[in-house]
């Protein structure tokens, strides 16, 4: 049985990073989007957290930086309860 927990929040553009070249920079594919998303994040799939980001771990060993809308309060405060 998954005991997994989610964070809901909003999202819109974002980046994912596909691995890294020969110079070890981040290859990273950049999404925008039309208008935002409500989307259910896994948390143990939580990488970091920024005022502007949520990093997470994605298949396939890429990351995918998730541009959201709540106030980093607000994301804080969801991933502490």
């Amino acid at each position: 049985m998954n005991n997994d927990r989610f964070i809901e929040l909003t999202v819109q553009n974002h980046m994912i990073v596909h691995g890294f070249d020969e110079e070890n920079k981040e290859i990273i594919e950049e999404v925008k989007v039309e208008k935002p998303v409500r989307k259910l994040i896994s948390i143990s799939r939580i990488q970091s957290v920024t005022e502007k980001y949520i990093l997470t771990s994605y298949g396939f060993d890429r990351l995918i930086y998730w541009e959201y809308l709540e106030s980093y309060e607000e994301v804080r405060h969801k991933l502490m309860i």
